[in-house]
């Protein structure tokens, strides 16, 4: 039989999300209590759009995307997720459904926490759902320049978008190895893989990035904003 075990308490995690130094010692138990870790293969799912919202997770290792699916099997990434960030819950206390699928884009690990232990705390801790409610303005900024984006730019525009993204807030450096696909960068920028492709190659060629299967580097990056600004 299959043993599960937690490997450490919420109290004593180095990895814990920010949102939780606001709890007390008794908080943080009840959270522990009802916790479960689970680790993941690279393109496991760990939340299925439209599934039950039962628990939220925080990444603790590894990296997942967030993204929307529709009827015709094409998606749209909305972000990349690394530790430690929190992910599921835009049902909660709507439907009680996941709005969002999310999978693991590398061998992963994460702590799913029951969402009525997280409602809970959100009812005896105003610090801690002040907090909550920052992470999830925070979040909705992040969709509606998504959104602006996606829209309102030409596709050379929005894989600069895409490009700046990863190599800034993702990897924070001019200099990345992604496991990310090229079908990925394409459902980040909603266009098919094939433009994702041709428009790479157009940067590459233009010497503004350099890229080698999944190896770029950022060459022009005052160009790469110029596109991104001009769409």
């Amino acid at each position: 039989m299959v043993k599960f075990s937690k490997e450490t308490h919420c109290k004593y995690c180095n990895l814990k999300l920010n949102l939780f130094r606001f709890l007390t010692d008794k908080e943080l138990e009840i959270i522990n209590e009802k916790r479960y870790e689970v680790r993941f293969n690279k393109g496991e799912t760990i939340f299925k759009q439209g599934g039950p919202l039962t628990h939220i997770a925080c990444l603790t290792d590894g990296m997942a995307k967030i993204y929307l699916e529709d009827n015709k099997n094409k998606n749209i990434i909305l972000k990349v997720v690394r530790p430690t960030e929190l992910v599921g819950g835009p049902g909660f206390q709507v439907d009680n459904r996941h709005h969002f699928s999310v999978s693991t884009i590398t061998d992963s690990k994460a702590c799913f926490i029951d969402i009525l232990a997280f409602e809970q705390i959100l009812k005896t801790s105003s610090p801690f759902a002040m907090e909550f409610i920052k992470h999830l303005n925070t979040t909705t900024i992040l969709l509606y320049n998504k959104i602006q984006s996606l829209t309102q730019k030409h596709m050379n525009g929005r894989i600069a978008d895409t490009l700046l993204y990863l190599s800034k807030v993702i990897y924070a450096n001019e200099s990345f190895e992604t496991t990310l696909s090229r079908q990925d960068l394409a459902d980040m920028s909603s266009m098919t893989k094939e433009s994702a492709i041709r428009i790479i190659k157009e940067f590459r060629d233009d010497g503004i990035i350099d890229c080698e299967a999944n190896h770029f580097k950022i060459l022009n990056e005052n160009q790469l904003v110029k596109i991104s600004q001009t769409g």
